[in-house]
């Protein structure tokens, strides 16, 4: 069974909204879809921008630098300039913490 840690509160990421945390030196972006949280390498795979700082729209993450998006839910890249996915993790809700888990995080 895959170790959790505490991400962020719920309260913290809003339904729409991203919230870039560091958890044991790794950036994740934890993201809520419509009550659904997801969380993928703060890191675009195109050129290493901050996907934290980025919009999240219908279940897509925005780079800010060049426009590239990702699928939180998978990681697959859905717009170019990224053509590799982000890394996803395993994401659980107990009480009001959102808990990450860095075990067993996959690239699509």
């Amino acid at each position: 069974m895959p170790d959790f840690v505490k991400a962020a509160e719920t309260g913290d990421v809003p339904p729409g909204s991203v919230k870039a945390v560091e958890i044991d030196g790794r950036r994740i972006a934890v993201c809520n879809v419509d009550g659904d949280y997801y969380a993928v390498d703060d890191v675009c795979t195109h050129d290493g921008g901050p996907l934290g700082s980025g919009k999240l729209c219908d279940g897509q993450i925005e780079c800010p630098r060049h426009g590239a998006r990702f699928d939180v839910r998978s990681g697959r890249a859905v717009v170019l300039p990224a053509v590799l996915p982000v890394r996803t993790y395993a994401v659980e809700v107990a009480g009001g913490d959102v808990r990450v888990s860095l075990e067993g995080g996959r690239d699509v």
